[in-house]
Parts: C-alpha cells; structure tokens; sequence
C-alpha cells in the first residue's frame, strides 16, 4: 500500500495484515481496518484483533475469490491464548471470523505524505491516519491560485497523483472514503513550498 516503515511503529504497531484481491480491491481497500478472530478454541482466546490493510497477499490460498487474512506476525500472535502465541504462528492456517472496524488513530489527524519523485508536474500523495473507514474511494486537489477541485489518479495502494502544471501550491486536498462516501477537506495542507518525501499533517479526520 506504501507505508513503509510506518507498519513497524505505533500506531499501527505491526498489527497489520496483507488481504486476497476481493479485499484489496486493487489497492482501494489500503487503509481498512477488520477484526479478525480465531475459532480454534484449543490454542486461541476469546479476543479477537484489529489489523490495519497495509498490503496484498497474491496466489495459494488468496487465489480464486477466496478471503483469506495474510496476518503479521504480531497480530497472529494476538489471538493465542496466553503462552502460545508461538505455537499459534507455526500453524500457519486457521479458521477465522471477520468483520469490518472503524479504524481509530488517537490523538493522529489525517496526514499526507509526498511521495518522492514529486515534481511541479506530478505531484504524488500517501493517504496516513484516516480514522473511520479507512480506505479512500476518490481524491481532489485545489490549488490556491483555482476555484476548482481536480480529481486525482489513483495509482496504486494509498498512493495518488495529479499530472499538469506548472503545479502551484499552497494545495487543499478533498478526500472521500470508499465505503460509506464520507468527504473531508483539508484546506491548504500542502504549504506552497513543499518538499518531496515530506509528510504534512491536516487538523481534520473523521473522529
């Protein structure tokens, strides 16, 4: 999805997962967050955990329209019961239930990071932080010299981008969630002197 190391530290705190084509949905479904529950009652608790999409899992058991939850090591080791999160990692498959969350990033605003190779020309933005659903259906961009919002290209994971210029900031950033249609803008988040690889954080998000 392009996080990167973000997946290692809090607020995700490894507790991430990579998730078959059907919930992946070619990269919209970056950012949405499940409870994932183990039925063997034998090595697994009662609890169940939440899991942030950060990635796809291709081929084996994801092929083939079937859901299937490519957990982190971390997360998997969440649902054993005391003792045995271990043993629960070297089975390696087991029967799950699983139900869509809001994802919730205390105390975080939605942020949003330049992606390098960003240019006056093209201009590339990872989506971080989003509390609620997660994942994101559609993106605009305003620059403070127009009236006018321009869609955004989704090109793959969170990562979308805009190609024009000279590209001329301050910029406003319109986002809508893909599961419910929700919409925040963000208005002149991107300061007229941005810089590539540099994240700018919003004072909005969904909670």
């Amino acid at each position: 999805c392009g996080y990167g190391s973000m997946v290692d530290v809090r607020p995700l705190r490894a507790r991430v997962g990579a998730v078959s084509p059907v919930l992946f949905k070619n990269g919209e479904g970056c950012g949405a967050c499940y409870k994932v529950k183990c039925q063997d009652r034998g090595i697994c608790s009662r609890r169940a955990v939440t899991i942030i999409v950060t990635d796809e899992c291709p081929g084996g058991y994801c092929s083939g329209g079937n859901t299937h939850f490519d957990l982190s090591g971390a997360a998997f080791g969440r649902m054993a019961i005391a003792g045995e999160a271990g043993p629960l990692r070297n089975r390696g498959v087991l029967p799950v239930q699983y139900r869509r969350t809001p994802c919730k990033y205390p105390g975080k605003n939605i942020a949003f990071h330049v992606n390098g190779g960003s240019t006056d020309y093209w201009l590339s933005l990872l989506v971080e932080f989003e509390d609620g659903d997660g994942d994101v259906g559609s993106m605009h961009i305003r620059p403070a010299s127009s009236s006018e919002w321009i869609e955004m290209k989704h090109l793959w994971g969170a990562n979308w981008c805009i190609i024009g210029g000279p590209l001329q900031g301050p910029f406003s950033v319109k986002l809508t969630s893909l599961s419910t249609n929700r919409t925040l803008s963000a208005r002149e988040v991107i300061p007229g002197k941005w810089s590539p690889k540099a994240t700018y954080t919003s004072r909005l998000n969904f909670f």
